[in-house]
């Protein structure tokens, strides 16, 4: 897809006449911290106290759960987020979706995922686990994978707005940006790039 306009700036554009949905497309980078981490709570209290699963197996469904969530960020992104149906009516919900992101990359308040879409897409998820692992390995497993998305969410808002310095974190930026100014149809990855990797997204630098 030809990219036509990039801001460097830290701005916005309008995306509904509506003033009440326009007000749901923004929010603080934090937000999903304050939905989400009742929910990781929540899920330990039942793990120990209802079910009473032992520490290692908590830890070894979290760790499943994190590793689950690193793909389907990759998924997400590069499926998801980056298809675009074709028409005037198709370019516009990918725009509304994610292309605004791509021409306003700098935009604070449209990093995140809103409240709108990641509360639905974590009970679709929640549920869609429960099926598969059972009503009781849920709990631990789900927690790694919220934890998973909140580092996918803090990592991204940290890319484009935090000073970073540690090799590791200037790579993950590094890796980004390029995703954004050099070549989006490669590097999806975001909190992690061992899915670039594996399915061969990753860039093709001389």
């Amino acid at each position: 897809m030809a990219k036509n306009f990039i801001s460097n700036k830290d701005e916005t554009v309008r995306m509904f006449g509506n003033n009440f949905l326009e007000a749901l497309t923004r929010i603080h980078f934090l937000v999903p911290v304050y939905i989400f981490l009742p929910v990781i709570f929540f899920m330990a209290y039942l793990s120990i106290f209802e079910y009473g699963l032992s520490a290692l197996m908590m830890l070894a469904m979290i760790v499943c759960g994190l590793a689950v969530w690193t793909l389907t960020e990759y998924v997400l992104h590069r499926f998801i987020f980056h298809w675009e149906l074709p028409g005037k009516l198709g370019h516009q919900i990918h725009f509304v979706f994610h292309g605004v992101h791509h021409d306003y990359p700098s935009d604070s308040k449209r990093l995140v995922m809103v409240p709108t879409v990641s509360i639905p897409l974590a009970a679709l998820f929640y549920f869609l686990f429960r099926l598969i692992l059972g009503q009781v390995l849920v709990s631990p497993f789900f927690i790694g994978f919220i934890v998973g998305y909140l580092i996918y969410d803090m990592t991204h808002y940290a890319v484009h707005h935090f000073n970073l310095k540690s090799p590791f974190w200037l790579e993950l930026k590094n890796h980004h940006m390029r995703h954004h100014y050099m070549d989006w149809e490669h590097g999806y990855g975001v909190s992690s790039k061992i899915w670039d990797y594996v399915f061969r997204t990753t860039f093709r630098l001389k």
